[in-house]
């Protein structure tokens, strides 16, 4: 029973990670970035994602919370990707998203980054764990009616691990897709321009339709 629980849950990460506004946020996060940033990003994201299911999924076995304050984490996960479009569209027609190549050690670098001047901090990094940890809010009670499913009595860390484990493969996977477009076409500033313009426009209609509906 324990092994199908895992599966099951593992199987309910991977459908919850295909939802719209997940891969809206890795995209938003993963656009521009290298290799090592993009994996370490889609890899936080969903680490946080699963932290914060384990936590609230232990109070709400706890507490008894009606269904209507359980919707408000839907509320905020929409209110996060409506902002970041409306974020990278700012970025991008206030021409803040900057464009710089370079030549090292006989290859051509192309570092892509937000205001005047470039800078390397790992702030993005730490974002993509904060956004992941509350977005998962909104998914709790998709995990509780999963749990439910198999019959699990508790909330322990196997089950939310297997969970983490569907999200991430989903993550990673995607991340490769964000990788291609980093590489291929994100080589001049009118590309970069319209892919993040793209970005930005997706993550507006995804959040708005999240809220509206």
């Amino acid at each position: 029973m324990e092994s199908l629980a895992f599966i099951t849950i593992f199987y309910y990460g991977v459908l919850h990670a295909f939802g719209p506004d997940h891969l809206t946020a890795i995209a938003d996060f993963s656009i521009g970035k290298n290799k090592k940033k993009t994996m370490l990003i889609t890899a936080l994201f969903a680490l946080g994602h699963g932290l914060t299911l384990f936590i609230f999924a232990k109070l709400l076995q706890s507490y008894d919370i009606s269904d209507s304050i359980l919707a408000y984490g839907d509320v905020i996960s929409s209110s996060i990707i409506l902002g970041m479009g409306i974020y990278l569209l700012i970025m991008v027609y206030s021409d803040r998203i900057q464009l710089r190549k370079h030549i090292h050690n006989g290859s051509e670098h192309i570092h892509i980054f937000f205001g005047k001047e470039h800078t390397h901090n790992s702030s993005d990094i730490a974002s993509a764990f904060s956004v992941g940890a509350l977005m998962g809010i909104g998914g709790v009670r998709g995990m509780l009616v999963t749990l439910g499913v198999v019959q699990a009595q508790n909330v322990d860390f196997t089950l939310v691990l297997s969970f983490t484990l569907g999200v991430m493969l989903v993550f990673v996977s995607f991340g490769t897709v964000i990788l291609y477009i980093n590489k291929n076409l994100l080589n001049s500033k009118q590309n970069l321009n319209r892919v993040f313009t793209t970005a930005g426009i997706v993550s507006v209609i995804v959040g708005s339709n999240m809220l509206i509906g």
